[in-house]
């Protein structure tokens, strides 16, 4: 079981075919104890980008939700470690998140979020060898081609 191991490491991706469009996010969470690897992706039948890469590290939060261990999370998406490492998101809370894109994602992502240090985030350039981010981009981009879902936070805004 996951929750066993010291440190886990999460792969993430998310990707549109149009922005709107079709999209899908790709997840890889594995261990560096024990061999163990999970991916787990989804697809939406019209979503952004932005909200794939976001909704991407929620899930994987929210599974790892009762791991009291150290989590690494590596994305390609600036839209998810700028507002983090720049301190931007706690403005935004403070703000209501008023003018900000994608405010459902951003609260659903402040609940599960612990800021006590044992989730790091790590901005990694997609699509430049790292085999994981490789293959959460093909997991999210073929997840956006077939059995899609509607992205009711999306839909409510637009």
């Amino acid at each position: 079981m996951i929750y066993k191991h010291n440190h886990i490491e999460v792969y993430t991706d998310g990707s549109s075919r149009g922005n709107p469009g079709p999209g899908g996010y790709g997840i890889i969470i594995k261990t560096l104890t024990r061999p163990y690897i999970k991916e787990f992706y989804q697809g939406f039948n019209y979503t952004t980008n932005n909200r794939m890469e976001l909704l991407s590290v929620i899930i994987s939060l929210e599974y790892l939700k009762r791991c009291n261990k150290n989590i690494t999370i590596f994305t390609d998406s600036k839209y998810v470690t700028n507002p983090l490492h720049k301190h931007w998101i706690l403005k935004w809370k403070k703000k209501s998140f008023l003018n900000i894109k994608n405010t459902d994602l951003w609260k659903r992502f402040l609940r599960i979020y612990n800021q006590d240090g044992k989730i790091n985030f790590f901005w990694l350039k997609g699509h430049a060898g790292n085999y994981y981010n490789n293959r959460c981009h093909d997991l999210a981009v073929n997840a956006s081609k077939k059995k899609l879902i509607i992205d009711y936070g999306y839909c409510k805004i637009h």
